[in-house]
């Protein structure tokens, strides 16, 4: 059977989605200043003028992964927030959610990158704290939410928790990658659903 023709709407589509998936695998191994525009352009299968007919430059397409990741997150969230499930259940889809979520090692090395980034760059800066605010208000919300669903009361803002559990991931998870003898991958899991069960659970 022959091969579907995309429409061009569709291959421009494939084509960016695929330097997106390039430009995390090179960023998250090399940085973003020691990835070129050549570099992602070839590891996706294209050239330099097709990274500029979908990206303005590299700190575009990096803030795009952030935003996809943000995204994804979003979504899984909603998912099990719209799954209708017991209160039981929910404690179970979030422990899962929570452990997928930690093991990310590629999007652990993108944000990350990011950081490092926005202390060189002021502009870079200005553009990932934007995503950063709009991060933390999103996962406040979802943490008011589930708490109401768990019928536990906060006690602080949900946007405040945002910022301390986002805090403690990230930290948690630069030990584990930076001192793994010290702070297994078991031993971190732990750590950080002992502190999410007690916000959700207790």
């Amino acid at each position: 059977m022959p091969r579907k023709r995309l429409t061009r709407e569709e291959s421009r589509d494939q084509t960016r989605e695929r330097l997106l998936e390039a430009g995390a695998a090179v960023i998250a191994k090399k940085g973003l200043a020691g990835s070129s525009v050549e570099d992602i352009a070839a590891h996706a299968g294209y050239t330099r003028g097709a990274f500029y007919s979908n990206f303005g430059s590299k700190n575009d397409l990096f803030i795009d992964l952030l935003k996809r990741d943000h995204a994804d997150i979003q979504e899984s969230m909603q998912q099990i927030l719209d799954a209708g499930l017991s209160k039981k259940d929910l404690q179970t889809r979030l422990a899962e959610f929570y452990v997928q979520a930690y093991c990310g090692e590629t999007s652990f090395a993108l944000w990350a990158e990011a950081r490092v980034c926005s202390l060189r760059d002021p502009k870079f800066r200005a553009r990932l704290n934007a995503l950063m605010l709009e991060k933390r208000d999103t996962i406040g919300h979802f943490i008011e939410l589930f708490c109401k669903a768990m019928d536990k009361q906060l006690n602080v803002p949900g946007r405040d928790l945002a910022f301390g559990m986002m805090a403690l991931v990230d930290g948690v998870r630069f030990f584990n990658v930076c001192m793994p003898k010290e702070l297994p991958e078991e031993n971190a899991k732990d750590v950080l659903h002992t502190v999410f069960a007690a916000l959700f659970f207790d």
